[in-house]
């Protein structure tokens, strides 16, 4: 109790000598034009589309659709992406989330100025690109923030953050990564702790230690090739079930049943917990993360592998600093609409209870609806699904017509007549705690 009492304290201190200003309009200078670019051949005819690199080196691409019905729809992207973006990752959303022009909306997205995990930078360049599409494209009548996966928690940050005239309308969340960083990737420091304990090849023994949350030592030279064939080497994850050993198999049915992930989610969280907990460790430099007090259970000898699992303690420091920039307080002062697979493995559904309570607890309960869908896709649901969405988050604003998982099921039925695609909507489900899903930890 001494230990947690002093940890909340330090926390509290950390985060009141660090708290960043918010930037203002005066902020945010003026910007080079953007400048005219080929449209992809599945926008419509007359599509207007521009290219540009704002004043802090990210580059964004905005859409004006010939039919624009006067709403922005302004993307924060998934990931993180690692290393220097670029023009390409936001070529990539606008092919996959075309949709949003299509449907009639103007459509911007920002590749962010730096790669890696900066929940708050990356909110601010989405605010910054808000401000390029005012100054050299136009007036909208209404700003809709969409954020995907781990771009989520940037378009919930950026909501939170900017709220001064209520630069946007209202919020659409989809698959998001939104139990807030200092929660939502205890289940790859989990995956760290125990494959390293059943395969004990990440890192080998005769290479250079280091503390897992880590995720790898600088100047590291291990490629995702590599941490995909030591993965296989251990747990055979490229063989058939019935080419695996018997001690291959083993462990990965261990690994599985402890952590509750199938074995095709195994390598993406490994590879995250690798190359991006390296990220956050370089910010950071000492431990977010902490898994003590975790017992692992369902294993053939539970007490044993509790025994081989390498166990951390956040730095008190290092997790207030981490927390201020990608945890949410959920005061989002307009609508919020999310929506989610309730069997995507990428990012638990049950990150939508944490969030929910986030929103609750900082008094926004009412501003929110949250609507899930029968998918186990993480990526994209469907483009009826999105429409619908879209749709129902603008009548909540323009009409005061506050939508509900049955409306929202309705109307993605209705959105099929135009964008014939699946409609998975299950108005009736509510995920469970986080802590169901993901061990708590002290």
């Amino acid at each position: 109790m001494k230990r947690f009492i002093c940890l909340v304290a330090a926390l509290l201190l950390v985060a009141c000598a660090q708290t960043p200003s918010v930037p203002s309009p005066a902020d945010f200078p003026p910007e080079a034009a953007p400048q005219a670019m080929a449209c992809p051949k599945e926008l419509a005819a007359g599509t207007r589309c521009l290219q540009g690199r704002d004043s802090a080196g990210a580059v964004y691409i905005i859409v004006m659709p010939p039919d624009w019905n006067g709403t922005l729809v302004l993307h924060a992207h998934g990931g993180p992406l690692l290393g220097t973006p670029t023009l390409k990752r936001v070529e990539e959303d606008l092919d996959r989330w075309s949709v949003v022009p299509r449907a009639g909306y103007a459509w911007a997205a920002s590749s962010f100025h730096q790669g890696g995990v900066a929940v708050r930078a990356a909110a601010e360049d989405t605010e910054r690109l808000r401000h390029i599409f005012l100054q050299h494209v136009v007036t909208p009548k209404l700003t809709l923030l969409h954020g995907q996966s781990w771009g989520a928690s940037v378009a919930a940050k950026a909501a939170e953050t900017y709220t001064a005239g209520r630069p946007y309308d209202a919020v659409l969340l989809t698959s998001g990564v939104l139990a807030g960083g200092s929660k939502a990737y205890d289940i790859r420091l989990d995956l760290r702790a125990v494959y390293q304990a059943l395969c004990g090849n990440h890192p080998r023994p005769d290479e250079p230690q280091y503390p897992l949350w880590m995720g790898l030592p600088e100047g590291a030279k291990m490629t995702r090739t590599d941490l995909a064939a030591r993965a296989d080497e251990c747990l055979g994850l490229v063989h058939p079930a019935a080419q695996r050993s018997p001690a291959q198999a083993e462990r990965l049915k261990t690994l599985t049943t402890v952590l509750r992930l199938p074995e095709s989610a195994i390598l993406p969280h490994l590879t995250w917990a690798t190359f991006h907990f390296q990220d956050i460790a370089q910010r950071y430099g000492r431990s977010v993360f902490g898994n003590l007090g975790v017992r692992y259970q369902g294993s053939a000898d539970d007490d044993a592998l509790n025994a081989r699992v390498a166990r951390y303690a956040p730095d008190p420091t290092a997790l207030a600093a981490f927390s201020q920039a990608a945890d949410l307080g959920g005061r989002i002062p307009v609508p919020v609409l999310t929506v989610h697979g309730v069997h995507d493995l990428t990012a638990f559904v049950e990150m939508d209870n944490s969030f929910a309570a986030t929103m609750a607890k900082a008094g926004h309960a009412d501003t929110l609806v949250q609507t899930f869908s029968d998918d186990s896709s993480h990526s994209y649901l469907s483009d009826a699904t999105y429409v619908a969405l879209l749709g129902q988050l603008q009548g909540w604003v323009t009409q005061q017509r506050k939508p509900s998982p049955v409306s929202v099921s309705a109307a993605c039925v209705q959105a099929q007549a135009s964008f014939p695609s699946t409609c998975r909507f299950l108005p009736d489900f509510r995920p469970a705690p986080l802590a169901t899903r993901v061990a708590p930890r002290e």
